[in-house]
């Protein structure tokens, strides 16, 4: 496993991470949860991702059982939320970024990882009905308080990213110091084009998310929806649609063809190749199972093999279909 900076943070992820989306509380168990975990820490893995959003913060509660169970130094490890939408309902705890909500979700999240600070926190969508200089204010304040040690966006646009940055250098607070957008064959539009001058100018790290495009770059879904599969999830079924692609399904059978040839999985090809843009600091990854960690983790051996001519290969089966 190598290690990257977060942008021009002095902190070093490991280039592949582990994040609690859709399977904690949901397809796991805390069994389960915590092997992952641990197959994931013996790879060489430091960074873990989360949000108190995620099975309505079970997931969280799940993620800090398993910390504490596995007892690793706290140097040694990267944990990470993020705010926004909230798990309780009320005017000033549903989809906003306000200072009451955030200097509360800190606390409530603290207690379910059973920490006493995050190393990042995310503003995890951008809330268009609280000023950002509000915001940057108590991301700053978090900070100070030591509930967590740096901070940054997610899905934001470049601009408002700017914004930000812009109010913490003119006030001398936190700058937020990265960003975890979508990432993959399907989704490059913002992470190559709409951040390029970010990461120059502000030096914006990226902790990208979704390398497997929902599971559709993995070949699963080219004949439809397994069971037991992402797509299957009742909650997850405004993915379908898109998961189920002919023509994308299609770019991925030729996909299928190229992971072949360098003795891997289109899965593993298609996390190899977000390893391959040296603007992300880490790949998030996900797994259900301990198998499936181990075999993600083989992505990283995969992106030393692909050339400048295997990855415009790569590149050229999906420059129609996505954004």
């Amino acid at each position: 496993m190598r290690y990257r900076r977060l942008g021009m943070a002095g902190l070093k992820v490991s280039e592949l991470s582990f994040g609690s989306w859709v399977t904690y509380g949901n397809q796991m168990d805390a069994k389960a949860a915590r092997e992952c975990m641990a197959a994931a820490w013996d790879h060489g893995v430091n960074f873990f991702d989360n949000a108190e959003v995620y099975a309505a913060g079970e997931s969280e509660r799940l993620m800090g059982e398993a910390l504490k169970k596995l007892a690793w130094p706290r140097l040694k490890y990267v944990v990470s939320t993020k705010f926004f939408w909230g798990i309780t309902d009320g005017p000033n705890e549903k989809n906003t970024l306000n200072r009451k909500y955030l200097m509360q979700a800190i606390d409530g999240s603290l207690a379910r990882l059973k920490l006493d600070h995050v190393d990042l926190v995310f503003c995890h969508r951008p809330d268009p009905q609280t000023p950002i200089e509000e915001t940057v204010w108590a991301m700053h304040d978090m900070i100070r308080q030591g509930k967590a040690l740096y901070w940054g966006t997610s899905e934001w646009s470049a601009a408002e990213v700017m914004a930000a940055w812009q109010i913490a250098e003119r006030h001398h607070l936190a700058k937020p110091v990265m960003e975890q957008p979508q990432y993959n064959l399907l989704h490059r539009h913002r992470v190559e084009q709409e951040y390029r001058r970010l990461y120059e100018d502000i030096g914006l790290g990226l902790t990208t998310w979704s390398p497997l495009a929902s599971g559709l770059l993995t070949g699963k879904y080219r004949k439809g929806v397994p069971k037991g599969s992402r797509g299957a999830i009742p909650r997850m079924a405004f993915l379908v649609e898109g998961l189920t692609d002919k023509r994308k399904n299609a770019a991925v059978e030729k996909l299928e063809a190229i992971a072949k040839s360098l003795g891997c999985t289109p899965a593993q090809l298609s996390i190899a190749w977000c390893l391959g843009n040296p603007r992300v600091s880490t790949v998030i990854t996900g797994a259900s199972r301990v198998a499936q960690v181990k075999e993600n983790m083989k992505a990283a051996e995969i992106a030393e093999r692909i050339d400048a001519d295997t990855r415009g290969r790569i590149e050229a089966l999906f420059a129609a279909l996505g954004e």
